[in-house]
């Protein structure tokens, strides 16, 4: 089971290559990071699948495949350089553990609950973790993967939902509001479930707590998570770090 400063260890090393590539899209990766790093270590086993629908997040799934040794501290240097493998969305190719490319924003969910039902079709036993945002439930194609998800009753399909409140003009709330969230999804035949998303105790309950029907679990996280200057600032979807800046942050969450 991970410990407090694996969560610290994993925050200080985004930051880092992020830092080292001058590269934003900083506040989506500490709100997605918790939640990626449970999945990653204490879920995913034998033919698993995760999608990372938010796929400008790509931050936090390659620290999260580092932390695991399936990335090392050499890959992590490539981030955002030319000819790189570990590109600002994931790739379609090349990353075990990436299974598909992502990052235009509403194709995740269809992309898992496509996948969940091969492995049904083929009497497989294995799961699909997808991640998506919050703000992608703005998208048709989201909620056309619901429909489906649900009347097949994806039981091993389990859709995490990254909800900041934050995208990249301002809150979800201002730009097209459907809050709460959770109350539209509560409307479908799934088991609906709403955590703190910076609970690693309360992930591992609602994932253990599984019905036999499509689970989602909406993720109450904090943009910036972690760095106070950051946290829940929309600006912060898109600036990379200055060097105090850095150090800032780096102090921040050495801090107990």
């Amino acid at each position: 089971m991970l410990a407090p400063q694996d969560f610290s260890r994993a925050r200080k090393r985004l930051l880092q290559m992020h830092f080292d590539s001058g590269v934003g899209h900083i506040g989506g990766n500490l709100s997605a990071l918790d939640a990626m790093l449970v999945v990653f270590h204490e879920f995913l086993k034998g033919n698993d699948q995760f999608i990372l629908s938010k796929g400008h997040s790509a931050g936090a799934l390659y620290t999260a495949l580092w932390s695991t040794g399936r990335l090392s501290d050499a890959d992590l240097t490539t981030f955002h350089r030319d000819d790189t493998l570990l590109a600002g969305h994931p790739p379609a190719q090349g990353i075990a553990g990436i299974p598909f490319a992502t990052g235009s924003l509403g194709h995740g969910l269809s992309l898992a609950a496509g996948t969940a039902l091969a492995f049904k079709l083929k009497d497989e036993t294995a799961r699909v973790f997808c991640l998506t945002s919050d703000g992608e439930w703005q998208e048709g194609s989201t909620w056309e993967a619901l429909i489906f998800a649900c009347h097949h009753r994806l039981d091993n399909l389990f859709v995490l939902v990254d909800h900041n409140n934050l995208q990249g003009f301002g809150s979800t709330a201002a730009v097209a509001s459907m809050s709460p969230l959770w109350e539209r999804l509560q409307g479908f035949d799934a088991h609906v479930q709403v955590i703190d998303g910076h609970d690693p105790d309360a992930l591992r309950a609602a994932l253990a707590a599984g019905e036999p029907r499509l689970n989602i679990i909406v993720l109450k996280t904090i943009k910036g998570h972690g760095v106070e200057f950051m946290e829940n600032r929309m600006e912060w979807h898109y600036l990379p770090l200055a060097a105090s800046q850095f150090e800032q942050a780096i102090h921040e969450i050495d801090v107990p």
